[in-house]
């Protein structure tokens, strides 16, 4: 993909960010709020509905040894996306990659409800992500831009929050629909649902946090090397997908060259020393990365393991993780509090350890005589703690980043999240289809709750990504930056990513 061409600034500068001692709902934020949270609102009902119909769609495509692409391809594509956008909202503000990234989001969707094969399914949501690493980076920095520091916490909390409805709402309304009229209409009919946002946030971004940071600086040119070394993690990470999936031994050729694109472009594009767990703000990077990671990749399987070994319908399935929209929610307000401020850390090494304790316990409906209605209540528990960490991580990261440097930080944060559910998926679903897996659903159609047995294919994807989650809660002991760090030690921490890197840091 070519790089956009330069455009010149918005003419006018960005409007001064709105004061007052009102919250996020105040009246200098409310239309801002209501916009950007119909955006989140949209992509967590897509993330939810989708989920549920997943698999219907891979047994239908004849694609469930490829199950784990489904979700990979769109964090694969979403890492170039958020570079891209990264730089592209620190030049010339949120509001074009948002609207880009949006319909990006809508088409991607249309592409997969329309697939006749796995591989065009696949590539629906590879089109999808792009637009969704659009999307989520051109938010953060609307959020640094447009609100107070210490409205911070409660618009991200606000975020989560956004997820309670879609969590209860969408799985009901896809299984209902993936049942009676099939899984193609739950794709068809999300895209119908962009226009809302795109009607409200967009005016509301327009007035409060568009164009560059200083309109009368020269417009810089898009940082070229930052973005082959985007290309090259994606390609890489497509690659390492590819290879773990084929299991055989003319796969190690895509896996060696995945890993030789992948290495050096995560190396340029993250601080240094993240994958040392630094502390500050490397080891904030590193724990979005460790804490999305283990928690989607399993989650991924949720439904597929109760549709297939347990016998649920795809609606029931999906609303097992309903009470986890609420209890994520819970945990982000509570990390929105300022008297917790001073426990954060604390709060988030907690919260790691509940990730670890609900994906450990997942695997324990697989046994016939333990109630399917428990994993509701385990994976909720998971939930609350990603609640406490993923907000918590956002707030760090604003507080560490400058204006004009947030697209940049916030990118960082955004790829070594998708990254690790890239990678974590992939070492998933080579384990899940080494011990089975692709036969999982072969004897009898998803929808109809049969399949073959194959538990051991879920066990080994649960249990290491347990012990991940525990690796978390360690990282989360090291967030508290150096003596002497802070905003101001920012750029520095990038400045040695990689050399002629002129951001700064980094869902």
């Amino acid at each position: 993909m070519s790089v956009l061409p330069q455009r010149a600034p918005d003419p006018a500068p960005i409007p001064a960010r709105p004061q007052g001692e009102g919250g996020i709902m105040g009246p200098a934020y409310r239309t801002l709020s209501i916009g950007i949270i119909s955006v989140i609102f949209l992509i967590a009902f897509e993330a939810t509905a989708v989920g549920t119909a997943m698999p219907v769609a891979a047994r239908e495509l004849e694609g469930i040894g490829l199950y784990a692409f489904a979700f990979s391809a769109y964090f694969t594509t979403s890492l170039f996306g958020m570079v891209l956008s990264g730089q592209w909202a620190d030049r010339q503000g949120p509001l074009r990659p948002l609207a880009v990234g949006i319909v990006g989001f809508a088409a991607g969707l249309v592409f997969s409800g329309t697939a006749g094969a796995m591989w065009i399914f696949v590539l629906g949501r590879a089109v999808q992500g792009f637009g969704g690493g659009l999307v989520i980076v051109a938010l953060y920095v609307v959020v640094s831009r447009a609100y107070e520091e210490r409205l911070r916490p409660a618009i991200m909390a606000a975020f989560a929050a956004s997820w309670v409805v879609p969590s209860i709402v969408g799985p009901l309304a896809s299984g209902t629909v993936t049942e009676h009229l099939g899984w193609r209409w739950v794709f068809l009919g999300i895209p119908a649902l962009v226009f809302v946002p795109l009607a409200v946030a967009l005016p509301a971004i327009r007035r409060t946090a568009s164009g560059p940071v200083d309109p009368g600086a020269p417009p810089a040119a898009f940082d070229r090397r930052r973005i082959r070394l985007a290309l090259g993690i994606s390609a890489g990470a497509g690659l390492l997908q590819y290879a773990a999936q084929d299991l055989r031994w003319l796969s190690l050729l895509p896996g060696l060259a995945g890993a030789a694109l992948l290495v050096p472009a995560v190396l340029g594009l993250l601080p240094r020393g993240t994958y040392l767990a630094r502390r500050g703000l490397p080891s904030v990077v590193l724990l979005r990365g460790v804490a999305a990671g283990s928690f989607i990749a399993a989650e991924s399987f949720v439904p597929l393991m109760l549709v297939t070994q347990r016998g649920l319908s795809p609606t029931l399935a999906g609303f097992s993780l309903a009470l986890g929209g609420v209890t994520w929610a819970a945990g982000s307000w509570v990390q929105s509090k300022g008297r917790v401020a001073p426990y954060r850390t604390r709060l988030m090494v907690l919260g790691m350890v509940f990730v670890a304790a609900a994906i450990a316990g997942a695997p324990a409906v697989l046994v016939a005589w333990v109630p399917v209605w428990t994993l509701a209540l385990v994976w909720a528990l998971g939930c609350l703690g990603m609640g406490l960490v993923i907000g918590s991580t956002s707030v760090l990261l604003l507080k560490l980043s400058a204006p004009e440097e947030a697209g940049a930080n916030s990118a960082s944060l955004q790829i070594s999240d998708a990254l690790a559910n890239v990678v974590l998926l992939a070492a998933g679903g080579a384990a899940f289809a080494a011990l089975g897996g692709g036969a999982v659903g072969a004897a009898h159609s998803v929808a109809e709750g049969g399949g073959a047995s194959h538990p051991a294919a879920f066990v080994v994807v649960f249990l290491p990504m347990a012990c991940v989650a525990l690796v978390g809660a360690w990282v989360a002991t090291r967030l508290d930056p150096a003596p002497g760090a802070g905003p101001a030690a920012a750029p520095a921490a990038e400045a040695g990513a990689g050399a002629g890197a002129e951001d700064t840091v980094k869902a």
